[in-house]
């Protein structure tokens, strides 16, 4: 029984990166091997067990067998005679296709050391073909090794499977797994171009896939191209340090343009709705947590807003807060104006500029913060008055409080 550390760790170490989660595979043992010698099977699919003292993750090395189509079509094949090499050989790209052993030899049977020193996405082997997740996996980590290209034989080959129908058997979680994975990478925008180069952006997400090629008024935006703003502005989220539903919201914000007709081009009249819209059948398809797609409705529809607040009067800026629930959700605001930030800021020559807005908003959303709700309320029962009557005179109270800060 010999043990060896796989994958990623091997991989971030020789690119002199911090490890954080460790991946082992052990040739040579058996299931009941395992259990007598103190490790906990946790696999559901094949044969992984945790570490009695450090509870990481080790792995029987197997084999594969492609049975069907998508991600679930497999059957795995493990045994005490299955070698390292053929472990290694089923794993996606040939810089995570190395291992080490216990006394810090590497064993590279594919190449992945020279493809990390030549900074270079390749597949491991033809095996790639039969997982249409490493597309995905591939595009993520372009996000990710922002300086890596993807070997010319690899996109052929995921423009293949694209072809013949294999990014369509997607499961909805692995997409959203490995989207929002690749949207907290260091450059998002580089996810989406592996993912149009190779085709599979239009089988994921159509809505997204159209929007390059439409244009937009110049004056607003100067790279025109819409496809091409939406990438500045996840490029901008990224650098902003934006939790996922902002990124998730950025993304989404600007759907609506991909179905502006053309006679009314590049002018984009009531994009923000149809965008609310698209966005709804998105999360549906993909299943994304509730959390996002709350946030990224609000910053869809009402993004235009937010970027014409510094012209709005007392009333229309306690509408507008009120429409993005922002005295229940403060936090949750502060993220929307973010998002319309990055929005405003990922435009071309633009990404310097100040966003002013932000600041109008949350100094705002504190001035009618200081309104006493409960105060009001409570006078206005005495005097007889219900729910809406209520619900009015603190409007009225947050909006003179508003007047008075700015």
């Amino acid at each position: 029984m010999k043990v060896y550390m796989v994958g990623g760790a091997v991989r971030d170490r020789l690119l002199g990166l911090p490890v954080s989660d460790r991946d082992w595979v052990v040739v040579g043992a058996t299931p009941e091997a395992m259990i007598a010698a103190g490790y906990t099977p946790v696999g559901r699919d094949f044969p992984v067990f945790l570490h009695p003292q450090t509870h990481e993750e080790y792995a029987l090395a197997r084999t594969e067998r492609k049975t069907g189509r998508g991600y679930h079509g497999f059957t795995f094949h493990t045994a005490t005679d299955v070698t390292l090499e053929q472990d290694l050989q089923r794993r996606d790209l040939t810089i995570n296709a190395i291992a080490e052993d216990e006394d810090g030899r590497l064993i590279d049977p594919f190449g992945g050391v020279r493809d990390l020193q030549d900074q270079v996405l390749r597949h491991t082997s033809p095996a790639f073909a039969e997982d249409p997740v490493r597309i995905l996996r591939v595009a993520r980590f372009a996000a990710r090794f922002t300086e890596f290209s993807v070997a010319a034989e690899t996109l052929m080959l995921m423009r293949q499977m694209v072809a013949h129908g294999e990014a369509d058997h997607l499961v909805p979680e692995r997409v959203w797994q490995e989207l929002s994975r690749g949207l907290m990478e260091k450059k998002p925008s580089r996810m989406f171009e592996v993912l149009r180069e190779c085709g599979a952006l239009a089988r994921i997400l159509p809505e997204v896939d159209r929007l390059w090629g439409v244009p937009q008024r110049a004056e607003y935006h100067p790279e025109v191209d819409t496809g091409m703003h939406l990438m500045l502005v996840m490029d901008m989220a990224a650098r902003l340090k934006a939790s996922l539903p902002v990124r998730f919201a950025c993304l989404m914000h600007d759907l609506g343009k991909g179905t502006t007709p053309a006679d009314m081009l590049p002018r984009h009249i009531g994009h923000e709705q149809r965008s609310v819209g698209l966005l709804r059948e998105v999360c549906q398809r993909l299943r994304v947590p509730t959390e996002c797609r709350e946030l990224a409705e609000v910053v869809a529809r009402e993004h235009g807003n937010i970027h014409r607040s510094g012209e709005l009067g007392a009333a229309a800026l306690v509408r507008l807060l009120e429409r993005c629930d922002a005295f229940r959700k403060p936090e949750r605001f502060a993220e929307i104006v973010l998002a319309c930030e990055c929005d405003a800021r990922g435009r071309l020559g633009l990404g310097e500029q100040d966003y002013p807005q932000g600041e109008l908003l949350l100094h705002v959303l504190r001035a009618a913060q200081q309104v006493v709700t409960a105060d009001i309320a409570r006078e206005a029962q005495e005097r007889g008055q219900q729910g809406p009557q209520i619900a009015k005179l603190i409007h009225e109270a947050r909006v003179r409080a508003v007047a008075d800060a700015v």
